[in-house]
């Protein structure tokens, strides 16, 4: 239908479909006559921002339309007829079949200004602010024209009267976007030509001056620049290009390429490239770092390859070269499965060679370390649930491992093992059974103790007089009794047998089973008194014998393989209660800064009786005449020892207390006072053994611990006092130490340990989030401390250990800072010894650590201590890293001690460049 008005067509096409997929059309600004109708039906022109709007009426139907003359206008079912004043058009327009159009989609396009068509050059122009979306195409611009002649669309920008350039194109097709001077987008081959453009993958940013867009997946570029600087106007580096082809969210091959940095040509080029851009892991080589060692020459470390297994695991293996023959091997791996589990697995093997064959000091070892973490989601299964964490290997592979990343791990004197799985079987009474297997490992004296396996089961309290409904009552009702099972497989061996057969030649294997029974009740009100007994039955897989060779004369001790047992048990019985008192210094009329002190003391009084088991104890000959006798059990050399040979009746003390303050709250706002915790606990203990028959009261031991500013500082102390004096020949005597002309009590041991840590963020909201330091974990996982008073494990060229921080400090100033981030961690110890009148400082040292970032972009930190009763520093770490925007340099300092050294290095922080790099260490000197 056709609307003849003032000169002026408008034009409304209807469909014969029956669910047509275009509601509106619109075409105004076109003069009288039917070339130029025909010319508009051949054209599918979408505008929503038309004053005219009309619904397109069905086959079959007749709509009604009166203009300002008045003129009715018909429409029956044919495609379109048209009535005018003049004339009337029969012709069928629908029976000429119509050419099909050449948009395949939805075009929609707005502008702020204007928006005309040129009917001479069958144009479309949109102006300011424009807009224009077809399919997964988006142009933004300030000038928009859609050219129907050659099926293509041009975008550029605003120039205004002062010769500034505005609203530059934004070109979006899918998830690539591309910011261009101007751009030509051909709608039949979706081809492209763009000029100056700037466009972003995989966080390379890529600016060329000519771009030919081939399709969706192919990119030719010309004279291009790539750089990951987020300054584009001025990047602090780029890479110059002749040519580039680029494959969206694939890959970037380049040509001949130069580096420039600062507008500065490096001689650093190449003759082509291959970059590989993808959001997922993939698998690909890792660049090793060079340098040089004094004793093993050049060396190539932290190189391998990475390889994507699968998106819920993944595996590196990277290896160190040395050109005197040494090597290492390193394997890690991490896996997840969401809403499961998650863990990671690491394998370190080093083959060091020092000095040269013919040489005295020539000398070859191997050194390993296996690690491995696993933990299990709380919500995947309640009632089952498998845990590890494993690290043991070579007690010398942190002293002597030379890779950077085992920086702060070569001062740990044990490493440990722990691989459990626990399974709770609900139900009443409960069952409860585990099976663990443990490592322990002194790195000092190499000795090495683990458990192959160990099972426990248990069931929980059973209360057989309970009653069924309410609480229990009195003595009868609160008896209970339990029952727990322990099997174990103990191995004790030395590093040089670990895993070898050797190693089990002394297993020893037992089963413990326990059972106590046990009741509680109110005494008085005010006091609590429980009593039991228990009783507990070992199996052995293995005794002794001794009896005295005449022909060798000596006594010889041999094994004896077979099931054997033994049976205890004891009765213990303890009263406590609990003590509150009140110290008020509030006055009436005066407003007081402390209000009062509030003192809990919990006394208690325990009562333990232990027989004497001598049936499993025998008599052997111990000398030629046979007149000499001694005694042994069978069992001593068992898992869980011999059974007790000695009667004991024991009363065993104990006082514990703690203070507590109520100040004065500096918040005025504030309506109750605030507590203050003085003393967290002091607890004081002893016993006094009535079956002895001398020496019956055990040593005093005293010990406490409190928290003060802010629970930043933590005060541990404690003490052991005795209360009998010594002989000439520093043996305790049953004479009191107060009737040899001493103190009522001998300090034997003391000892006190501060810790403090303090940042800025202790002044703020801000919380500390050291945990998430990779250094850190790096140093948990290794058995090292949760803090960096051993330094930090580095691997500058490892990203992850510099993960990019987020938070206010990117608002300051380039070379002020107004909040300067910093933390001072402290750990000071004393331990006292007088056991034998040695009357000595066993140790006395300061731990500290520092971080302090002097400006936006420069941080420095330190790792020391000082060792008071050695008169000298402890191993120390001095740390530099500067920030350069798209660079990171790190210097790293070891200034004294065996591991003197230092480690320089600089390069690109985008880890998809992260292999452009330099350092250079110097490694600590050999040891004689």
């Amino acid at each position: 239908m056709i609307i003849n008005q003032s000169q002026k067509i408008y034009v409304i096409l209807a469909f014969q479909n029956t669910e047509p997929d275009f509601t509106k059309i619109h075409l105004k600004a076109l003069r009288t006559n039917y070339f130029q109708i025909l010319l508009a039906l051949s054209f599918t022109v979408f505008i929503n921002t038309t004053s005219f709007s009309q619904d397109i009426p069905k086959p079959g139907t007749k709509v009604e339309v009166k203009n300002q003359d008045s003129t009715q206008i018909v429409s029956d079912s044919l495609r379109t007829r048209v009535v005018s004043e003049q004339i009337m058009d029969t012709t069928h327009l629908d029976s000429v079949k119509l050419k099909q159009e050449f948009l395949t989609d939805l075009v929609k396009y707005t502008a702020k200004d204007y928006t005309a068509f040129n009917r001479t050059e069958q144009k479309l122009y949109l102006y300011n602010e424009a807009e224009i979306t077809y399919g997964d195409m988006n142009i933004k611009s300030g000038v928009i024209v859609l050219d129907y002649s050659k099926n293509e669309v041009y975008a550029g920008r605003l120039k205004d009267t002062a010769g500034v350039y505005s609203q530059h194109p934004i070109f979006t097709q899918g998830q690539n976007v591309v910011e261009p001077d101007s751009i030509r987008f051909n709608f039949d081959t979706e081809k492209a030509l763009i000029f100056n453009s700037k466009t972003e993958q995989s966080g390379f940013h890529v600016i060329a001056p000519i771009v030919k867009k081939e399709n969706d997946s192919v990119i030719f570029m010309s004279k291009a620049q790539f750089t990951t600087s987020e300054n584009l106007e001025n990047p602090e580096y780029y890479f110059k290009s002749s040519k580039i082809k680029f494959v969206p969210n694939k890959k970037i091959v380049v040509g001949p390429t130069n580096m420039v940095i600062a507008n500065v040509p490096t001689p650093v080029a190449v003759p082509f490239g291959f970059f590989p851009l993808t959001d997922k892991q993939t698998s690909g080589i890792i660049i090793p770092s060079f340098g040089e060692d004094n004793n093993r020459g050049y060396f190539l470390q932290n190189g391998g390859y990475y390889f994507a297994v699968s998106d819920y695991a993944d595996l590196t293996l990277l290896g160190d070269y040395y050109t005197n023959g040494s090597y290492g091997i390193r394997a890690e791996s991490n896996y997840a499965y969401r809403y499961k589990f998650r863990g990671n697995m690491g394998f370190r093997f080093e083959s060091l060679i020092n000095s040269e064959k013919g040489f005295p000091d020539y000398s070859k070892s191997t050194v390993y370390n296996l690690r491995w973490s696993h933990s299990q989601d709380a919500k995947s299964n309640p009632s089952s649930r498998f845990s590890a964490s494993v690290n043991l290997g070579s007690s010398q592979y942190y002293q002597t491992s030379i890779n950077q990343i085992n920086t702060g791990n070569f001062l740990n004197n044990t490493m440990s093992s722990s691989v459990s799985y626990s399974k709770t079987f609900e139900g009443e009474p409960q069952v409860n059974l585990s099976v663990t297997a443990t490592h322990s490992q002194n790195t000092q004296t190499e000795q090495i103790n683990m458990t192959l396996p160990t099972f426990q089961g248990n069931v929980s309290r059973i209360f057989p007089f309970a009653p069924k409904t309410g609480s229990k009552k009195g003595i009868i009702q609160n008896i209970n009794l339990q029952y727990s099972a322990r099997a174990e497989n103990r191995i004790q061996t030395t590093d040089s047998l670990f895993f070898k057969p050797q190693m089990f030649d002394e297993a020893r294997a037992g089963i413990q089973q326990t059972v106590p029974i046990s009741t509680n009740f109110k005494l008085f009100k005010h006091f609590s008194l429980s009593a039991g007994t228990n009783y507990q039955e070992i199996w052995t897989f293995k005794t002794i014998r001794k009896y005295y060779d005449e022909i060798l004369d000596d006594v010889i001790t041999e094994d004896v393989n077979g099931f054997d047992a033994y049976r205890t048990y004891n009765f213990n019985a303890s009263l406590g209660t609990t003590i509150y008192g009140m110290f008020n210094f509030e006055k009436e009329g005066k407003d007081s800064k402390i209000k009062a002190i509030r003192h809990v003391m919990r006394p208690s009084v325990s009562y333990n009786i232990n027989p004497s088991f001598d049936q499993y104890y025998e008599s052997y000959v111990i000398d030629a005449d046979g007149n000499t006798f001694d005694e042994y059990s069978r069992f001593e050399e068992s898992i869980y020892g011999a059974p007790n040979q000695n009667f004991s009746s024991s009363l065993g003390l104990s006082l514990a207390n703690n203070f507590e303050a109520k100040v004065k709250d500096s918040d005025s706002t504030a309506t109750e006072p605030k507590k203050v915790m003085l003393l967290n606990n002091l607890n004081l203990s002893t016993s006094y053994n009535f079956a002895a028959d001398s020496l019956r009261w055990s040593p005093l031991r005293v010990s406490g611990g409190t928290q003060i500013l802010n629970n930043k500082m933590n005060i541990n102390f404690g003490a052991t006092l005795d209360p009998y004096a010594l002989d000439n020949n520093n043996r305790r005597v049953d004479i009191y130490n107060i009737n040899n002309n001493g103190s009522l009590f001998r300090l034997t041991s003391a000892n006190m340990t501060v810790s403090y840590s303090l940042s800025n963020k202790l002044f703020s909201k801000d919380k500390d989030d050291d945990e998430n330091d990779r250094s850190i974990q790096e140093n948990l996982r290794g058995g090292g401390r949760g803090d960096d008073l051993f330094g930090r494990s580095q691997d500058f060229s490892d990203q992850s250990f510099f993960d990019e921080e987020d938070g206010e400090e990117k608002e300051d100033s380039e070379f002020y800072k107004f909040k300067i981030p910093w933390t001072l961690n402290l750990a000071y110890a004393l331990n006292y010894s007088n056991a034998a009148r040695q009357n000595e400082i066993s140790s006395h040292s300061l731990m500290f650590s520092g971080n302090i970032e002097l400006s936006p972009r420069w941080s420095v930190g330190a790792s020391s201590g000082y060792d008071f009763k050695n008169m000298g520093f402890t191993y120390t770490q001095l740390r530099l890293e500067r920030d350069l925007l798209s660079w990171r340099m790190n210097f790293s300092w070891v200034p004294f001690s065996a591991r003197k050294s230092w480690y320089f290095f600089i390069g690109i922080k985008s880890s998809i460049l992260k292999d452009l790099k330099y350092d250079k260490r110097l490694q600590p000197d050999q040891r004689l």
